[in-house]
């Protein structure tokens, strides 16, 4: 029984999914975007109360890694190593764009190679582009949407946010938590430990001694 979410986007989403029968037991997005400390706790613990289980009834964690804002990424990763530890779970991290990669595959939306952007703000997109498989090929980096300029059919937000730059795109936009722990389960993206994939620095850093 996995517990996924995910925190790299102004959304937070969460799901309990039973890899046994590939079931969704639950999921849930958060209303108020930008809020990922108020809204991440009670969405688990409601996804939990809509499948009808307890914390211990969890197997594993998956934890959407990024690429991502420092704040946002902060509270979902932080938030899965304290339940790994306190509740002896293992924690797996995913690539957020892999996530998309995966669903953007298996829901049928793309069969040919492609590329996922979202929104890195600065007028800026993070991207990694795959095969007609999901597998990733290159990136994730964080760039200008006018240098990578593309027909390829693109995954994510960033078509709506670049038009001009992403004239093709494809659904899903956002990243989706059961497909985090989908993507976990059937071993179709990259494992990664639980750290934050930044790209960035973040936009407060200590001062530099004189």
């Amino acid at each position: 029984m996995l517990l996924a979410f995910d925190t790299a986007t102004p959304r937070v989403c969460a799901a309990v999914y039973d890899a046994d029968t590939d079931t969704v037991l639950a999921s849930g997005v958060a209303e108020r975007p930008m809020k990922h400390g108020e809204q991440l706790a009670p969405l688990v613990d409601g996804c939990l109360r809509d499948a009808g289980l307890d914390r211990l009834d969890l197997t594993a964690l998956v934890v959407g890694v990024g690429p991502g804002p420092f704040t946002g990424l902060r509270v979902g990763l932080v938030t899965a190593r304290t339940l790994g530890y306190v509740l002896d779970l293992p924690v797996y991290g995913v690539c957020s764009l892999d996530a998309l990669a995966v669903e953007a595959v298996a829901t049928g939306a793309v069969a040919e190679p492609f590329l996922v952007a979202t929104d890195a703000r600065r007028k800026e997109v993070y991207l990694a582009s795959y095969d007609e498989t999901s597998t990733r090929l290159s990136g994730p980096t964080v760039t200008k949407p006018a240098d990578v300029a593309t027909d390829l059919p693109v995954v994510g937000a960033g078509p709506a946010l670049y038009p001009d730059a992403f004239t093709r795109p494809v659904g899903p936009t956002e990243p989706d938590a059961a497909w985090l722990a989908r993507a976990v389960a059937g071993e179709h993206a990259e494992l990664l430990d639980p750290e934050p994939l930044y790209l960035r620095r973040p936009d407060a850093v200590a001062s530099a001694e004189r």
